[in-house]
C-alpha cells in the first residue's frame, strides 16, 4: 500500500509498485493534461508534474517511490498561477500544436515559485528536459519571462482581444484550453466499454510469412480477439497515390519493411494487448533486404507489379549541353542528405467506435480526414458515407501524418467487434512505422558567365522512398521543380528518380524535397562566387527570380519576393565576419497538373454561435486561425462566437493538409462563402439568419505537369520566397540566424513569426544533428533522445524579418509559409561553415572540421 497526496486529495494505491506515475495518472485517474510523448524514455518533458515542490518526469517515476509524496498536476495548481502562466503562453504565441505546452506550464510554475525573474540562461536550463518541435522555443522563453513579471506584480492577465481581422496577432484558436490540458488529443479520449489494441510488427524487413500462430495470445485472460489479414473484409492495400501499402501481411505474403503489421490484438487494457502481441509466433522465410538505393534500381522488384525504379521526373529547358561548353565558371558536386524522423510530440493514436448499426466513427489525428474516410471505407468494404471521421487537432504532423498509419486497423477492429477501440503507438513503434524525410543523392552542376550570370544547371537526383510509394514521387517532383531555387537559370536538364527499397518508407516532411536540393544548389552557388570573385550577396540578388522570369520548369512568376528578402538581410550579412547566405523558393499547392481545392460551410447556429466547417487539419500551423480571421475580415463577425469544426459529416471534401496550401485555399473558399452572408448582414442580424448555411468553394485546376507539352507552363498556383543568413562566432558556432520571409500578406503577425522560428529550428537540426540511420533494413536506434532534435539551450538566436510582396492568387495577397521556414537553413549554415574553415561539405548532417 502506497499513500500520497494528489492535488490535495489523499490517495491509497495498492497496485503494481513498478507502475509509472504517468500510467497511473492517465489510465487510472484519466488525468490527461499529463501527456505521453516518449513512452518512458525521459526524453520529451510532456509528462512533467510537481512532486514535493520539484518538477519531475512522471514517465520514469515509479509508484513505489511516492510514499507520503505531495503531487500536483495542472488541475491542482493555484488557479491564479495556472491561469497567468497559460495566458502568458497564449499571448506570446508559445502555443502551436500545444501537445508539449502543459508540460512547459508545469515546469514554469515550479521555476517561478522559486525565482520570479529568471534570466534567459536560467530558463533554458530549466526547460532543458523538454522538447518542442513547433516553436523553436523562443516564444516559450518570452512567455516564461512574461509570466514571471505578471506574477511578481500580482496582476490579473487577460487573453489578448482583437477583432480577428487579417494582420491582427489574434491568439491561436483554442490555445488556452490546450495550454492547460483541457482540450483533448486523440489518446486523451475515453469511452464506456472501450477496448485497447496493439500491433504485431514484422521481425524482418524482407521475409515471406510462412505461418502466424495466435493461439497463445488468444488464450491470455483479457484478450477479446486476435486479427490477421484474413479478417479484412475489403481492400487489403491502401495508399495516397499508389495502392501498394498492406493493412496487414498475411500468411504466404512477403514483408517489405520492419513496420509492416502482421497481426493485431484487442484486449481489456493496453498492457494485456501488448503482452498478447509478444505471444504471437510468426514463422518466416527470411530474404536479403534491398537497402542500397543505387543497387535497388537494378535489383529484383520489391513489388512484383512494378520495378523498384518506378517513377522519373525528367525535363529539359533550353540547351544546357551547348551552353555548358561556352560557360566560364562551372561548379559541381555530389550531394547526399539523410533520413530524418519528424519527431512530432504526439504519437500516433486513433479511436474508432460503431456509428449506428451500419457505420463506423473514427477520431483521427491524420492530415486529411476525407482521405482517411476514403481509405477506411476501402478496408471495410463499405460506402464512404458510412465512415464518419472527426478531426482531433493533432500534436504536430510536419507531413508525417499524411499516410494512413493506424486509423485503418483501429477502424477494422472496432467495425468487426462492434465496440469502441483505441490504438496508441509507443514512441519506438511510431519511429518504426511512419514515413520519413527522403535521403536524396544529387549530382549537380551549374555554370555562370564572366559577368556573373547563371547560364545552365544539370541535376540527377535519386530518392530512397523505402518500402512503399507514399508521396515519394511528388517529393522527387519538388526536387526537380525547385532545382534552380530562387534563381533564373535559362537552361536546365533535370532527372529525379523515385526508387523502392526495403528501408522505412519516406514521404512528406516539411519542405517536401526542397531543403535537400537547396543545400546542393546554394553550395554550388558559393563555389561559383569563389571562382569568379563575385560578391555572394550581389550574385544572388542579380540572379534572383523577378516578375516575368521563369522557374526551372518554365513557369513565369509574378509577386516574386526573393530580391525583397535579400534586401532585408543585406546589412546582417555584410556586417558579419563569418556568414553564410541562402535563398529559397517553395511551392504552395500540389499542382503539377493535379487539382487543389477547398470547400467550406458557414452555419449560423444563433446570434452567439457561428460554425465554420472546413476540411483542413489543424496541427499547430494555425489553419483554424486563417479560416476564422478571413471570416472576421469579410463579415465583421466577432471571433469570440466562431467555432471551427473539421468533421466529414459536413461534406466539405478537402485533400491532404500539405504543400503549404491550406491558408490560400481555405481563405479563398471562406471569401467565396462569405459573399452571400455579407449581403444578408446588411439588412439582417445573426439572430434572423439562424439556421442558414453559406457554402463556398475554391478550385485551382489550371496547373500543368513539368515537361508536358503545353502552351504555358504553370507548375504551381503560388510560391513563397525567403533569404536566410547564418552568422557564426569566432569559434565557429552559430550565434544567430536571420530569416527574411515573403508572406505576401502576413495574416497573423504572431503566428507568422512562430512558424518561421519553428521552421528555422527544424532546419538547424537538419543541418547539424538530426539523422535516422538504418543498417540492413533495421533502425540503428529507435530512441527519441537519439533523433538529434535540438533543445532550447542548443538553439541560437532567430531573427525573423517579415516581407510582404503580394501574391496574385492568395487571399489578400497571402502566401503559404508553413514549410519554407526550414528550406534555406541548412544551406545557409553549410555556406557559413565553409566561410569559417574553407571546408566544402556535401553531406548532411554537417560535420565540424
Amino acid at each position: 500500500m502506497i499513500t500520497f497526496n494528489l492535488n490535495d486529495k489523499r490517495i491509497t494505491y495498492d497496485g503494481d509498485p513498478e507502475k509509472t506515475l504517468l500510467e497511473f495518472l492517465r489510465l487510472d485517474q484519466h488525468i490527461t493534461s499529463i501527456k505521453d510523448g516518449c513512452s518512458g524514455q525521459s526524453a520529451c518533458g510532456s509528462c512533467t508534474v510537481e512532486i514535493n515542490g520539484k518538477a519531475k518526469l512522471s514517465c520514469v517515476t515509479k509508484m513505489q517511490t511516492l510514499e507520503n509524496a505531495r503531487i500536483y498536476t495542472l488541475e491542482g495548481f493555484p488557479e491564479y498561477v495556472k491561469d497567468t502562466i497559460a495566458k502568458a503562453f497564449v499571448n506570446k504565441g508559445a502555443v502551436q500544436c500545444g501537445f508539449c505546452t502543459p508540460g512547459f506550464v508545469s515546469r514554469t510554475k515550479v521555476l517561478l515559485q522559486d525565482n520570479s525573474h529568471p534570466t534567459n540562461e536560467e530558463i533554458r536550463k530549466a526547460i532543458k528536459p523538454h522538447l518542442c518541435r513547433c516553436t523553436g522555443y523562443k516564444k516559450i522563453e518570452e512567455a516564461i519571462h512574461y509570466a514571471g513579471e505578471v506574477l511578481a506584480r500580482k496582476e490579473k492577465l487577460e487573453i489578448r482581444k482583437t477583432p480577428g481581422r487579417i494582420g491582427d496577432p489574434h491568439p491561436k484558436y483554442q490555445a488556452y484550453s490546450t495550454a492547460i490540458g483541457d482540450r483533448p488529443f486523440v489518446d486523451d479520449l475515453f469511452f464506456d466499454g472501450m477496448l485497447y489494441a496493439a500491433l504485431k510488427f514484422s521481425d524482418h524487413p524482407s521475409a515471406k510469412v510462412i505461418s502466424i500462430r495466435t493461439d497463445k495470445a488468444e488464450n491470455l485472460e483479457g484478450v477479446h480477439r486476435v486479427f490477421t489479414a484474413k479478417d479484412i473484409p475489403g481492400e487489403h492495400k491502401v495508399g495516397l497515390i499508389y495502392q501498394d501499402w498492406p493493412v496487414m501481411i498475411g500468411e504466404g505474403e512477403v514483408t517489405h519493411y520492419i513496420g509492416d503489421v502482421i497481426a493485431g490484438v484487442v484486449a481489456d487494457s493496453d498492457e494485456i494487448a501488448r503482452r498478447a502481441v509478444d505471444m504471437i509466433e510468426v514463422e518466416y522465410e527470411v530474404y536479403k533486404p534491398v537497402t542500397d538505393v543505387f543497387k535497388a534500381i537494378n535489383s529484383h522488384p520489391i513489388h512484383p507489379d512494378r520495378p523498384n525504379h518506378f517513377s522519373t521526373t525528367q525535363f529539359t529547358v533550353g540547351n544546357p549541353e551547348k551552353v555548358r561548353k561556352k560557360t566560364k565558371y562551372i561548379a559541381k558536386g555530389k550531394f547526399e542528405t539523410q533520413r530524418v524522423e519528424h519527431g512530432f510530440l504526439e504519437k500516433e493514436a486513433a479511436v474508432a467506435l460503431p456509428d449506428g448499426t451500419e457505420g463506423i466513427k473514427l477520431y483521427s489525428q491524420g492530415q486529411g480526414v476525407y482521405e482517411d474516410r476514403r481509405q477506411v471505407a476501402m478496408i471495410l468494404g463499405i460506402p464512404e458515407e458510412k465512415v464518419h471521421v472527426i478531426l482531433v487537432p493533432n500534436g504536430g504532423g510536419f507531413g508525417g501524418k499524411e499516410d494512413l498509419s493506424i486509423q485503418g486497423q483501429t477502424a477494422l477492429f472496432a467495425w468487426l467487434m462492434k465496440k469502441p477501440v483505441k490504438l496508441t503507438l509507443t514512441r519506438q513503434e511510431s519511429i518504426r512505422l511512419h514515413p520519413k524525410r527522403h535521403p536524396i543523392f544529387m549530382d549537380m552542376e551549374i555554370g555562370a558567365d564572366a559577368q556573373g550570370k547563371l547560364t545552365f544547371l544539370k541535376l540527377k537526383a535519386i530518392g530512397d522512398t523505402g518500402a512503399y510509394a507514399s508521396v515519394g514521387t511528388k517529393v522527387l517532383e519538388r526536387v526537380a521543380g525547385h532545382a534552380a531555387g530562387g534563381y533564373y537559370i535559362p537552361n536546365v536538364q533535370i532527372e529525379a528518380k523515385t526508387v523502392y527499397t526495403n528501408n522505412i518508407p519516406c514521404g512528406a516532411m516539411r519542405g517536401f524535397g526542397v531543403p535537400q536540393v537547396a543545400f546542393a544548389l546554394e553550395s554550388c552557388i558559393d563555389d561559383l562566387c569563389l571562382q569568379g570573385n563575385f560578391d555572394r550577396w550581389q550574385f544572388r540578388y542579380d540572379n534572383a527570380l523577378t516578375d516575368g522570369l521563369k522557374t526551372a520548369t518554365g513557369q513565369k512568376l509574378f509577386g516574386t519576393g526573393i530580391q525583397a528578402c535579400l534586401e532585408a538581410v543585406k546589412d546582417d550579412f555584410r556586417k558579419a565576419k563569418y556568414a553564410g547566405i541562402a535563398c529559397a523558393i517553395k511551392n504552395s499547392g500540389v499542382g503539377n497538373g493535379m487539382i487543389d481545392s477547398s470547400t467550406v460551410k458557414i452555419e449560423i447556429i444563433s446570434d452567439r454561435e457561428v460554425r465554420l466547417h472546413h476540411g483542413w487539419t489543424e496541427m499547430g500551423q494555425g489553419v483554424h486561425n486563417m479560416a476564422l480571421q478571413t471570416l472576421c475580415e469579410e463579415t465583421g463577425i466577432s471571433p469570440d462566437i466562431i467555432k471551427v469544426v473539421v468533421d466529414t459529416e459536413a461534406q466539405v471534401k478537402t485533400g491532404m493538409t500539405t504543400s503549404s496550401r491550406a491558408t490560400a485555399l481555405v481563405g479563398l473558399a471562406v471569401i467565396n462563402a462569405a459573399k452571400s452572408l455579407k449581403e444578408d448582414l446588411q439588412t439582417l442580424g445573426l439572430k434572423q439568419l439562424k439556421g442558414k448555411v453559406y457554402k463556398g468553394e475554391y478550385v485551382c485546376d489550371w496547373t500543368t505537369e513539368p515537361g508536358s507539352n503545353v502552351e504555358e507552363q504553370i507548375t504551381h498556383y503560388s510560391y513563397g520566397y525567403a533569404a536566410q543568413v547564418c552568422i557564426l562566432d569566432d569559434k565557429g558556432n552559430i550565434s544567430r540566424i536571420v530569416a527574411a520571409h515573403d508572406g505576401g500578406k502576413v495574416m497573423n503577425s504572431m503566428l507568422f513569426e512562430g512558424q518561421i522560428e519553428g521552421g528555422v529550428h527544424m532546419g538547424i537540426g537538419y543541418a547539424l544533428t538530426e539523422e535516422l540511420p538504418m543498417k540492413d533494413g533495421f533502425l540503428v536506434t529507435d530512441r527519441m533522445r537519439d533523433l538529434g532534435i535540438l533543445r532550447a539551450h542548443e538553439t541560437p538566436e532567430i531573427v525573423v524579418k517579415p516581407v510582404e510582396v503580394p501574391d496574385p492568387v492568395g487571399p489578400y495577397g497571402a502566401k503559404g509559409i508553413g514549410e519554407i521556414g526550414m528550406v534555406p537553413t541548412a544551406a545557409a549554415i553549410a555556406n557559413a561553415m565553409y566561410t569559417y574553415d574553407g571546408v566544402k561539405r556535401t553531406r548532411l548532417p554537417l560535420k565540424r572540421k
